[in-house]
């Protein structure tokens, strides 16, 4: 099972939800993420991952161009933009949307702004692990 996760610049929210369905998945999907852009991965979003044990310091930030000829089960959208830019991808995978608060917007003290990604680390956490919960866990259990 093969699944892509899109956001905007493929640095933050895209990057915390790969991290965590390669977690919860674990070899029973094959996951990616990419973006309509590249920004690079959040360094931010790097440590708040490793506040909950999850590595993602190896994650690439990439382009949805360089998935176009992989075959995807589930195409997973974290941003309102990435939603509205990619209105079409090939194939027959069924598309899930959810517009998840982008941290990395946030100005204000560093406690706010680990305040920030906290908050929206553990809402991508909960939907990743319902995610799992609810499509991959059931189709590998037949």
């Amino acid at each position: 099972m093969n699944i892509l996760v899109l956001c905007t610049g493929n640095s933050c929210r895209s990057q915390i939800a790969e991290g965590y369905l390669k977690h919860f998945a674990k070899e029973k999907a094959t996951i990616y993420s990419a973006g309509v852009e590249t920004h690079g991965v959040n360094p931010k979003a790097i440590t708040i991952m490793a506040d909950d044990a999850i590595d993602i310091s190896d994650h690439t930030s990439n382009h949805l161009d360089e998935y176009l000829d992989i075959s995807f089960d589930y195409i997973l959208t974290v941003c309102d933009n990435a939603k509205e830019r990619c209105p079409f991808f090939p194939g027959k995978a069924e598309r899930l949307h959810f517009n998840f608060f982008d941290p990395s917007k946030v100005k204000g003290t560093e406690e706010e702004i680990h305040a920030a990604f906290t908050k929206t680390r553990n809402q991508i956490k909960e939907y990743c692990q319902d995610f799992v919960e609810k499509h991959i866990s059931k189709v590998t259990s037949i």
